[in-house]
């Protein structure tokens, strides 16, 4: 079903867009949260930081997978924007191929890399037996969590952001009553935690292509449209690719930093851990402005409407801005509750409260330049997008956190702020490259 955004109010439709897709986000967020939540309550801390330390790598892989795919909702976007149908079908065609192949040639690559993975994470000891079980079972389960992207990205281009809502929330349900089942009831630890997601997963993908195929809600393509356009596969992948990068690079800086959190021991990484699943909770909103931005201006940009699409992104700005500062506020006041509600122990509960309360003050910057990197993306700049986040994490993130994590052993909130700083260089570039494309355009 297809919806137009290039028309009524910009606030009104980056609303009702961002709504369903803030949704969607949430629940698959709460996948790896009911993970945490309940192997905390029936497994010790080991099966907890496996759990951590495995739902990690998977989230590295799936915003990966999500920012490679954010090319065929920019091209599918512009395709509708400007009624060019054959192209919509085709950009809808040659996804679904392109991605089929990489979910084969992903799932084999990482079945093999599995140990070299553990290893790389500096995962505790006692905590290696756990992540190589989970992870070995989610990498597995690697070509479901590609064919409900494929799904939710068509989705998106088409300016519908509410059927991946309730396919996710059907799979949300499934993995909670799964999760209770297999670590609560079968006691099989951080493994069973990895088969009620990959489970859920699976029974939420064979329902999105059930119902896309009873409502015909891709009326029109054919089987040539399947068939690899050089073109078309070359539009996907100049987008897709830098936004890949980008999201990897970042959790890549997010790995690395738990890695320094491993080696201070096993509290840390607990600690570390669980605060990043917050701040993922916390981070759906820019998330979803990044995304949602990236649909609404593509079929603007699409449709010649530059300046709507330049008007989007500022409404945009404001809103992540604001919420990142409420966000920031409260969890001066909530974040050892908010620990607390996935560790019982006083000290990781003691060290995830300090590195929160520094951490959570990312919300504002990081934001604004991930609706600027929507923007870029619907520009089909999406390089930019990669330039500044590369900037950020190599000459700040990383080494702030290196050296606060040496230099202050016994506290974890120094090392916190490592991330806003880092936020803050990549606004800066942002603001610059915003600027600079905008004079270029005059120019022309």
């Amino acid at each position: 079903m297809e919806k137009n955004l290039t028309e009524g109010s910009i606030l009104k439709n980056i609303i009702l867009f961002s709504l369903p897709f803030l949704l969607s986000y949430l629940l698959q967020t709460l996948y790896g949260l009911a993970d945490l939540f309940i192997i905390g309550r029936f497994d010790p801390t080991s099966s907890t930081t496996a759990v951590s330390i495995g739902s990690q790598v998977m989230h590295m892989l799936t915003v990966m997978i999500v920012g490679l795919a954010m090319g065929a909702t920019v091209l599918i976007g512009r395709a509708v924007g400007s009624g060019d149908r054959p192209l919509r079908n085709r950009a809808i065609g040659n996804t679904v191929t392109l991605f089929l192949i990489i979910s084969v040639v992903l799932t084999a690559v990482l079945l093999i890399m599995t140990g070299p993975i553990v290893r790389v994470m500096s995962t505790p000891d006692d905590a290696v037996r756990g992540t190589r079980a989970y992870l070995s079972i989610c990498f597995a389960g690697v070509p479901f969590i590609v064919m409900y992207n494929i799904i939710c990205s068509i989705c998106r281009g088409m300016g519908d952001s509410r059927s991946p809502m309730y396919y996710v929330a059907i799979a949300c349900v499934c993995n909670i009553i799964l999760d209770y089942i297999f670590i609560g009831a079968c006691r099989l630890g951080p493994a069973g935690a990895a088969l009620g997601t990959t489970l859920a997963q699976a029974l939420s993908v064979i329902i999105a292509l059930t119902v896309t195929v009873r409502r015909d809600m891709i009326a029109g393509i054919g089987r040539g449209d399947f068939k690899p356009d050089r073109d078309t596969v070359s539009n996907i992948l100049r987008v897709g690719i830098p936004v890949s990068a980008q999201d990897g690079f970042i959790q890549i800086s997010f790995i690395v930093i738990t890695v320094f959190a491993n080696r201070r021991g096993l509290n840390d990484s607990a600690a570390v851990g669980i605060v990043e699943k917050l701040i993922g909770i916390l981070f759906l909103v820019p998330s979803t402005l990044l995304a949602s931005v990236s649909a609404i201006c593509a079929q603007n940009i699409g449709a010649g409407a530059h300046e709507r699409a330049r008007r989007t992104m500022w409404d945009a700005v404001m809103i992540a801005a604001g919420c990142g500062l409420v966000f920031a506020v409260a969890f001066q006041f909530l974040a050892a509750g908010a620990v607390g509600l996935f560790s019982s122990d006083p000290a990781v509960i003691r060290l995830g409260d300090q590195y929160m309360r520094s951490y959570v003050w990312d919300c504002i910057p990081a934001g604004m330049h991930f609706v600027f990197s929507g923007y870029f993306c619907a520009r089909s700049r999406s390089e930019l997008s990669f330039v500044h986040n590369l900037v950020s994490i190599v000459c700040a993130r990383i080494p702030i956190a290196y050296f606060t994590s040496v230099r202050y052993p016994d506290t974890l909130y120094p090392m916190g702020w490592a991330a806003p700083i880092g936020s803050m260089v990549s606004v800066v570039i942002c603001v610059i490259m915003y600027m600079s494309l905008r004079e270029k355009r005059r120019d022309r």
